[in-house]
């Protein structure tokens, strides 16, 4: 006898599914990848994969992240808040409520739940979510994992960056392994997902599949077919890179017409301050990342065409993000770190994007991915939380379109649930665990609704003190350290999407409103400052 399983169709009415018609879930992840990277979403990189996939789902233009790697893994796999599942701010592990470094027993993560109700789980890629066994993937849910412990690895081999004579650390299915020889990052992991789906295929079960990529991560390297599409592409610089992409946005549909440039961030010098051998080298970076994008959507390619040629693509849902907004680091700069990386890494301009490369490409390059909203990664505005999100799939009505609803990657976990006919339990392992922050988005997906959340819904985030709370089309910000309450600005983002114009002396009644709302968020999540 088939196990049954219920789920809601476009008009709401219930549907029974045999266990072996459940539809597959491939979540597919880019690692700081800018807003506007994607042909789909404004940009010149070549994604002709995701383009398609784009045409067959919705696109979203108001998704948020947390502003770091960590913080939102363990939000797309708890459906959660960060402090509550335990990554209250990357690279801290302290034995302090919701700065544990990894995640906590206080949630049922996500593949722990699919693989409970029968759901094969597979993972390839980047993990960061505990480096200890005992919270590998293995341990966590995912049936087979080859993992990246660490947040950051060298794309053609195992050489750390963070220590003398370190190495980067990975795991297949909670054991240890090694990285391939003459492998890059994203091929690799691609390789490892689709032997994972076809191993298991004959027992008729569907199969959750989460794609953490590396790329485009730092260090930027590539093999040279993919960077010499660009060659030259950037020589205008990233002033003239921002000032198009923007214009595209604007034209694709993507952020309103009467939108303004942001200000820059204060550390980007303009483009004709630098000298000839600067310029030469900045417009390489970005002709590398453009490589890594391009990759990228070569190999997602590979995934959604072997998917068509073993007959489960109809049957899959695809969710496409990238994990936060485009990265601004610049660490080969970076005095901690300096010293190691110059003595084992080079930054030379003919070296660039190989294996003993280490470079970057740092706030002008990042702004200029996040061109309509200000600044980037690691920041709790918009430019470092708002990120792409494509879904597609049989389900999926109202191909083609753009959805301006607000929704965070803790909606994704509740998509999955409901979507596998499941939901989040109150208890699991004999443990009572916090409910899910997330909603589901299915409705919006199947055409029944074009909201997710209520006017009157509170969406706020904390990370390294860094702090946003939005309610309705009102957010305020703080990115003061130490972080202070009065130092909240208030932003009306129905009119200033680049949150440059600061309204709490205008608008001093919601300011207050918004405040308590942060205040009753910080006591949920228990919120403390540890250094």
């Amino acid at each position: 006898m088939l196990t049954v399983f219920l789920l809601l169709n476009c008009s709401g009415q219930p549907v029974h599914l045999a266990s072996e018609d459940r539809p597959n879930i491939l979540v597919l992840v880019a690692d700081d990848l800018g807003y506007s990277d994607l042909g789909c979403y404004g940009g010149e990189i070549l994604t002709p994969i995701l383009d398609s996939l784009a045409l067959e789902g919705i696109r979203f233009t108001n998704f948020h992240t947390a502003p770091m790697c960590a913080p939102s893994r363990a939000m797309l796999l708890t459906g959660n808040d960060n402090h509550i599942a335990g990554l209250g701010r990357q690279a801290l592990e302290v034995d302090v409520f919701g700065y544990e470094g990894h995640i906590t027993d206080r949630v049922a993560p996500l593949p722990d739940i699919l693989r409970e109700y029968g759901y094969h789980t597979y993972m390839a890629g980047k993990w960061h979510l505990g480096a200890q066994p005992e919270y590998n993937p293995h341990m966590l849910g995912f049936e087979r994992s080859f993992v990246l412990l660490e947040g950051v690895g060298n794309h053609f081999n195992s050489e750390g960056f963070f220590g003398t004579g370190s190495t980067s650390h990975y795991t297949e299915d909670g054991k240890e392994s090694t990285w391939p020889e003459g492998s890059f990052s994203t091929d690799h992991y691609t390789d490892k997902l689709l032997g994972y789906i076809d191993a298991k295929r004959a027992d008729r079960k569907p199969f959750f599949a989460y794609a953490a990529f590396t790329a485009p991560h730092w260090p930027l390297q590539v093999e040279k077919k993919y960077s010499e599409k660009y060659r030259g592409k950037y020589d205008g610089g990233y002033e003239d890179l921002r000032e198009r992409r923007f214009t595209a946005l604007k034209e694709a549909g993507l952020i309103p017409p009467e939108a303004t440039l942001p200000a820059l961030h204060p550390s980007v010098p303009p483009w004709d301050s630098l000298s000839e051998e600067e310029k030469k080298k900045e417009s390489r970076k970005m002709e590398i990342y453009a490589g890594m994008v391009d990759n990228l959507d070569h190999n997602i390619g590979r995934i959604l065409r072997h998917l068509k040629e073993i007959g489960e693509y109809e049957n899959t849902l695809i969710i496409f993000i990238s994990d936060n907004g485009a990265a601004g680091e610049d660490y080969f700069s970076d005095p901690n770190i300096r010293p190691y990386v110059n003595a084992y890494f080079n930054d030379e301009y003919a070296t660039m994007g190989e294996a003993d490369s280490f470079i970057s490409y740092g706030p002008p390059w990042a702004e200029a991915s996040t061109p309509a909203f200000r600044y980037f990664k690691e920041y709790s505005t918009n430019g470092g939380i708002i990120t792409p999100m494509i879904i597609a799939g049989p389900m999926v009505k109202n191909a083609n379109s753009i959805s301006k609803a607000f929704a965070s990657i803790m909606d994704i976990a509740p998509t999955v649930l409901e979507l596998a006919g499941t939901s989040y339990p109150d208890t699991w392992k004999g443990r009572p665990v916090y409910p899910m922050r997330g909603e589901s988005l299915l409705p919006l997906l199947t055409g029944g609704q074009t909201t997710v959340h209520a006017d009157t819904y509170v969406f706020a985030l904390e990370h390294a003190e860094y702090t946003m709370l939005q309610k309705g089309h009102w957010k305020i910000i703080s990115i003061d350290r130490p972080f202070r309450k009065s130092g909240f600005g208030l932003f009306d983002l129905s009119k200033d999407p680049g949150e440059q114009h600061d309204l709490r002396q205008i608008a001093p009644e919601k300011y207050r409103e918004l405040l308590l709302e942060w205040d009753a968020f910080s006591r949920e999540v228990r919120l403390q400052f540890p250094r």
